[in-house]
């Protein structure tokens, strides 16, 4: 049972491997959404996740035979890191199985704890089955990732340290994958504070917590399509269920376009790497006035964890930069004569416009007037700014037409 002697216990514990992750009160989202907005940076913890703190509690309540016998587990990759790292501390055998989609930077981090990783299935739910399947071949001790009310009791520890910081907050905001930190976060934030709204935040295509609460059990999803890998899960956990019917307000979900421009405006805003699930929570708070009508709340969003590997860091900006119109293409067609490229290129320039690439075309058209294709990438400050080159070209006497790049997500 999580109870408030569990939840003390494992704050006392826990405190041995994880880093102080202080509160950063956000001026941006704060403005943006018309609360107090602050931050709660769990993707600052030494494994890059919140994941330690319940990995580290559970292992800590195993007796000497349970973890001389190796441990398992199955993980996107914070949970991953999590055991194989806790393992590391009380020095036994660790063997995590991992989606075959999981990112490199969390397979070679897990590794780097001294791990043994197997790779299996596409999804969270087809390891996990996999690493069952091991655990009874080989005798280990299988650690769930969240369906485990040790390892919920230890994620809730972060609720004690956000209240003893700010102990009249309105709002909690909790990335949900499984449940396992929803249900600890609202179990131990209503036991402290029975007034206090905790809301879960699910991607819009792996929204079993939502499905399941609505149909008041535990179901599974046909399939998961998000690229919030952390959450991406078919089934919530059956154990925690129950915790999060009774202690959780809400769950809200949003699109994954919400995210990559979400990536943007905290790199750029708070210069922090988030992980696409542990942006979640950020994501939805512009949700909280527009559905609950709230105003002037403190409000703290949990940010899970920031382990994104640069590839598809570099992706999510190029696609954030398309979607706010950041970055644009446009082609123009053009009289084959001396300097039409210059006139063009003084235009942008005069805009302020800043040209990423260029191809030049005089194969286009037998018909000189209109025999250059020119296509051009431009960066801009935004639409307004897109929308004056583009007006500037046309007062010119340019016909440009917008075409690729095209964001990922419309």
């Amino acid at each position: 049972m999580m109870t408030m002697d569990k939840f003390e216990e494992a704050v006392e514990i826990v405190k041995k491997v994880t880093a102080p992750t202080k509160l950063v009160y956000s001026n941006f989202f704060s403005e943006q959404t018309g609360n107090k907005v602050y931050l709660k940076p769990e993707n600052m913890q030494v494994t890059g996740a919140y994941k330690i703190r319940g990995a580290y509690y559970k292992i800590s309540t195993l007796s000497e035979e349970e973890r001389e016998r190796g441990l398992i587990t199955a993980s996107a990759g914070n949970h991953a890191q999590g055991v194989a790292y806790a393992a590391k501390e009380y020095g036994c055998k660790a063997v995590i199985v991992m989606p075959t989609t999981t990112p490199l930077i969390k397979v070679n981090r897990t590794k780097s704890y001294g791990a043994e990783v197997v790779l299996y299935g596409n999804v969270y739910d087809e390891a996990c089955e996999h690493a069952l399947k091991l655990a009874g071949e080989n005798g280990y001790t299988f650690i769930h990732p969240f369906d485990d009310e040790t390892v919920a009791t230890g994620q809730g520890t972060i609720a004690m340290e956000l209240f003893k910081e700010l102990p009249t907050v309105d709002v909690i905001l909790a990335p949900v994958g499984g449940g396992g930190l929803l249900s600890g976060v609202a179990t131990f934030a209503k036991l402290l504070n029975p007034n206090i709204k905790v809301i879960g935040v699910e991607p819009e295509g792996a929204n079993c917590m939502q499905k399941s609460l609505e149909a008041g059990h535990v179901l599974t999803l046909p399939k998961v399509d998000t690229i919030a890998d952390g959450t991406a899960v078919k089934t919530p956990g059956e154990h925690i269920f129950p915790y999060i019917q009774k202690n959780v307000d809400d769950i809200l979900t949003v699109s994954d376009k919400e995210l990559i421009v979400c990536f943007l405006d905290m790199i750029e805003n708070h210069k922090m790497v988030v992980e696409n699930s542990g942006l979640l929570t950020v994501a939805a708070l512009k949700q909280l006035n527009a559905k609950y009508n709230f105003s002037g709340k403190k409000v703290v969003a949990i940010m899970s964890g920031g382990n994104m590997d640069v590839i598809t860091m570099a992706s999510v900006v190029q696609q954030g930069l398309i979607l706010r119109e950041r970055i644009f293409t446009f082609s123009v067609l053009l009289p084959d004569k001396p300097g039409e490229l210059v006139h063009v290129a003084s235009i942008i320039a005069e805009n302020q416009g800043n040209v990423i690439r260029l191809d030049h075309n005089q194969f286009v058209s037998i018909n000189r007037n209109s025999a250059v294709e020119l296509t051009i990438t431009l960066e801009a400050f935004g639409p307004e700014h897109k929308q004056k080159i583009l007006a500037a070209l046309k007062a010119a006497g340019y016909r440009p037409n917008v075409v690729a790049p095209k964001a990922m997500y419309q």
